[in-house]
């Protein structure tokens, strides 16, 4: 199908590439060198082609040619233009040396514009800039209601703290109330219980005590009544005397001895026996 065909059913019947504004026809597709809607730079009524395009801030050269319009998948053949922009141009004379002069025109004029809008773009990366972003509805309105509830909250405490300095003022609380600092309040706590602690210990440790005769347990008393014929009615030599002489066993009295003896003054001879620490037995004779 010849250039003219297609060019006559694009412009007369339908392009999907096509838009029609106030300023005039525009064309939409990324092959087109000059993007504006006329004959001489559709890239689809043109069997011999060429533009340039940005594929990540590289330019290529694209080019058709009629000798491959049968082979869609090769239509176009890529080369890599240098980013220097007089190397770019020699290599799109290079390239171009027999293409008609106006479409080799454009493709120059598009490598400098887009060549200036590359600069343009890295000026504004390297500056500084804020960032807009978009914030959800919803979103908004719960921080505002979180934002209303908070300084509702904040108006009740105020109010709370002024009603209660206001009483403290007019002594409602008995003018006793005094703030202590939690940690004054711990250190007098850690205080305290180092004071009961010694204590504490000193009733757990040992002590001394003399006990009464009363409190003598009755095993001692079983030992002492061994004592009881220590020294007899008719000794009358002294103490030390006493614990030199061997114990002897008194014989037993008859009835009528017993009986003739009532009424009379006992003699009998007390003994009570006091045991030291050092275990030393001492005598006190009680007459």
């Amino acid at each position: 199908m010849s250039d003219e065909v297609i060019w006559h059913c694009l412009r007369h019947n339908h392009c999907s590439f096509m838009a029609k504004i106030e300023t005039g026809l525009f064309c939409r597709n990324p092959y087109n060198a000059t993007g504006i809607c006329n004959r001489s730079s559709c890239p689809f009524a043109n069997s011999r082609y060429a533009t340039i395009r940005d594929h990540d801030g590289i330019f290529y050269l694209y080019m058709k040619t009629a000798e491959r319009a049968h082979l869609p998948n090769k239509l176009w053949e890529r080369v890599k233009l240098p980013r220097n922009y007089e190397q770019a141009m020699e290599v799109i004379k290079k390239h171009l040396e027999h293409w008609p002069e106006l479409l080799v025109h454009k493709i120059k004029q598009r490598l400098t514009k887009m060549t200036q809008y590359r600069i343009r773009m890295r000026r504004l990366q390297l500056k500084v800039r804020e960032k807009i972003m978009t914030v959800p509805r919803r979103k908004t309105q719960r921080d505002l209601q979180r934002l209303e509830k908070a300084e509702k909250a904040a108006q009740l405490e105020k109010s709370i703290e002024r009603e209660l300095i206001e009483r403290l003022r007019k002594g409602v609380y008995g003018g006793e109330i005094h703030n202590v600092p939690l940690k004054q309040f711990d250190t007098i706590l850690d205080m305290e219980k180092d004071e009961l602690a010694p204590e504490i210990e000193e009733e757990e440790e040992g002590e001394i005590e003399y006990v009464e005769g009363a409190d003598i347990e009755m095993d001692e008393m079983e030992d002492m009544e061994d004592f009881e014929g220590f020294g007899g009615e008719d000794d009358d030599g002294d103490e030390d005397d006493g614990l030199d002489e061997p114990l002897t066993k008194m014989p037993k009295r008859s009835g009528f001895d017993i009986r003739s003896k009532i009424g009379r003054k006992s003699t009998k001879v007390i003994t009570e026996v006091e045991q030291d620490e050092n275990r030393n037995i001492r005598l006190r004779m009680q007459m």
